[in-house]
């Protein structure tokens, strides 16, 4: 008798919790978004005149010449379909091997475009951001030093005189302007303010290169020892 009235509070509350947790929760979660704000509830999709291009939170890979050129996206469209049977994109990291063939080619091919875009730049070093992906295989942002790469070629191509491309290369904010804006906010930005010791947080990074074998910013930071 009286397991029997533990299963059946067991199978009560397990009931409960999934109406609440699996059916309420959700519910109100979706219907409250939907309500306040539905653009950014639905994906945050960019739609010129009924036709839709994509989400603004996911990296659009452009290679026209007048656009700034953001990093590699990883983009699938062969794997799954929708219930019409239509392509459906999705995104994720390679995960190819640094030593692999295919790496090795993808990452030349980018170069060989880079180069034929920017023939101004001669044998002038490509900023790593641009000719690799991110650890998540869709994020666009590039440093300051793969912005100014592109700079000439924008130039020539949009009718924008170099100085007027770097000025809107320059509202983008750096480092330590971010870093005083979350002490003006008083958000945490270093490690210690968390009570994370430094050094132990070096020695993570310099071990988490090996949670996945591909090349990262990370991992080329401790095969070419850049040190700080």
């Amino acid at each position: 008798m009286r397991q029997a009235k533990i299963w059946g509070s067991a199978a009560l509350f397990f009931l409960v919790t999934t109406i609440l947790c699996g059916v309420v929760y959700t519910a109100v979660c979706t219907g409250v978004a939907q309500l306040f704000f539905p653009y950014q509830a639905n994906g945050s999709i960019i739609e010129v005149d009924g036709t839709k291009y994509g989400s603004e939170l996911v990296g659009q890979e452009f290679h026209d010449q007048n656009h700034m050129w953001g990093r590699l996206t990883n983009a699938n469209v062969s794997t799954f379909t929708d219930d019409e049977g239509n392509p459906v994109m999705w995104y994720g990291p390679s995960n190819l091997s640094p030593a692999s063939d295919d790496f090795a080619a993808t990452v030349q091919a980018r170069i060989d475009e880079i180069h034929a875009a920017h023939p101004e730049k001669g044998d002038e070093p490509i900023p790593s951001d641009l000719v690799t992906n991110s650890g998540s295989g869709f994020d666009p942002h590039i440093s300051p030093a793969a912005a100014e790469y592109q700079v000439e070629r924008l130039a020539k191509n949009t009718g924008k005189t170099p100085s007027e491309i770097r000025a809107i290369i320059a509202e983008i904010p750096s480092a330590e302007e971010l870093a005083a804006l979350c002490e003006k906010l008083g958000a945490f930005y270093k490690p210690e303010q968390i009570g994370i010791d430094p050094a132990l947080s070096e020695d993570m990074l310099s071990v988490s290169a090996a949670i996945r074998n591909r090349l990262t910013l990370i991992r080329m930071r401790r095969v070419l020892d850049f040190g700080e």
